[in-house]
């Protein structure tokens, strides 16, 4: 990963070299293996959707975690091979850290330091789960050299998003318009409980800015007004008033159920991040079998997956438009100016909670999160392998218990995910496509620019 750290990492280096003097190596016991595998991004992948389970809330700070803990094993697995190697051969030669460490560096532990001190940062509510899946792995296993590398790994990652944004608390304002957002019930009460309203303003950890790939409006407009008079807003809210209630719909029975294979919106499930990255699994396991590569697919997934959170979050809250979710625009078309929409205030969405109570996410509905999300992780997987590649997918909705869903590309998974917000009816067409468009646009940025090939040393950074 090309990070904002060059001038920290030279430093750190020095330092490290002079201190070390000749490397030392702390043998791990007899039985450890010290070739990080493809075992190791598989174990601390479920790891982390473990603590997406317990931790809950949006899709932002989630990937956020995923990006920072996949980066970070990557570095540690990759930089622990080109110690192994002593720096010969041609890939990706990150960090430079064969020059401090020795050529018995035990990578799948170093990944393991790396993988648990960087998710507990990223997540702290986690730290005791996070450190009891340690210890399940690796008991009271040690060495000085993957700690060295570790720590390297560790501190350039916590370097990087020092002051990125996330912290913010920084409250919601309601445009109090029609057209605007507002809380839709249930636990989506006051404009206190909106979801993470400054995500959009994060630090990204690829793009230049979350407004980098920003679309022009809603079907065009900026205005509330404008869009809610037209005639493409009325077909698509008509749209989803027909396929997305939850009583006296026009779905199929498939699309129900892709509704909610894609939903993963409660609390205790994997949500949307999770999802994509059991998917990432998946399709590797079947085609990838080294560990450098695998890593690398990963903290691809996870960075473009982060930066399509804060660039959907953008759109969200950061534009002249919070669009408000299709329910409040059903129930009171009345409001909209619009002679082509009709008011049902009865109507509620096919999206609901464990105890079957309709509601809709508690932030605005341009543009759909899963839509950028799912985009963004589908030009990763095409951008790797090619876009005609058959799999089969599960999902944790508790509407979908066992169910899985077959696709022949990624594309179609993606597609068919964006789609699948209408008929759970908490988006319009526009939220997916717009939405689709960035994700696609974030991963076509991500993939060149990080985790490539190259042999280079540090000095030429």
């Amino acid at each position: 990963m090309q990070r904002s750290v060059r001038r920290w990492l030279v430093g750190a280096l020095t330092a490290a070299m002079a201190s070390a003097g000749a490397v030392t190596v702390t043998p791990p016991p007899a039985s450890a293996d010290l070739t990080a595998t493809a075992d190791t991004v598989y174990y601390w992948n479920s790891v982390l959707q473990e603590t997406f389970r317990r931790q809950g809330g949006g899709p932002g700070p989630l990937a956020r975690a995923a990006a920072i803990m996949h980066a970070g094993v990557h570095d540690a697995i990759n930089s622990a091979w080109w110690s192994t190697q002593q720096g010969v051969g041609n890939g990706y030669h990150n960090y430079g850290v064969d020059w401090i460490v020795g050529p018995q560096v035990d990578g799948d532990l170093a990944a393991g330091y790396t993988a648990r001190d960087l998710l507990v940062a990223a997540l702290p509510a986690q730290a005791a789960y996070v450190q009891q899946a340690f210890t399940d792995r690796y008991g009271t296993r040690s060495q000085t050299d993957a700690r060295r590398l570790a720590d390297l790994v560790i501190n350039g990652d916590k370097y990087d998003r020092v002051g990125d944004g996330s912290a913010d608390t920084t409250s919601y304002t309601l445009d109090n318009v029609p057209g605007a957002w507002r809380p839709t019930g249930n636990t989506c009460l006051t404009a206190a409980n909106a979801v993470d309203p400054h995500w959009g303003a994060v630090k990204p950890f690829s793009l230049t800015s979350g407004s980098q790939f920003r679309r022009s409006g809603p079907a065009g407009y900026t205005s509330y007004s404008a869009l809610l008079s037209s005639s493409a807003y009325a077909t698509q809210v008509n749209e989803v008033k027909a396929l997305g209630r939850a009583t006296g719909s026009t779905r199929t029975a498939d699309q129900t159920q892709a509704a909610w294979f894609w939903a993963n919106d409660l609390d205790g499930t994997y949500k949307p991040p999770g999802q994509y990255l059991a998917l990432t699994e998946t399709v590797s396991r079947a085609r990838l079998t080294e560990a450098r590569q695998v890593a690398r697919l990963f903290a691809r997934v996870g960075l473009a997956m982060a930066d399509a959170s804060i660039a959907a979050w953008d759109e969200k809250y950061r534009t002249s438009l919070d669009l408000w979710r299709p329910e409040t625009a059903i129930q009171l078309a009345d409001t909209d100016n619009n002679p082509a929409t009709v008011a049902d205030p009865a109507w509620r969405p096919l999206s609901a909670d464990r105890s079957n109570v309709s509601f809709s996410p508690c932030f605005p509905a341009w543009v759909s999160g899963h839509a950028t999300i799912g985009a963004a992780w589908a030009g990763i997987m095409r951008s790797t392998f090619g876009d005609a590649v058959s799999f089969v997918g599960r999902t944790e909705d508790p509407h979908a218990v066992g169910v899985t869903r077959s696709f022949t590309s990624f594309t179609q998974a993606a597609t068919e995910n964006a789609r699948s917000r209408i008929y759970l009816g908490v988006h319009y067409s526009f939220d997916g496509d717009d939405g689709q468009a960035i994700g696609y646009d974030v991963a076509s940025w991500v993939y060149p620019r990080h985790f490539g090939t190259f042999n280079c040393p540090i000095t030429c950074w």
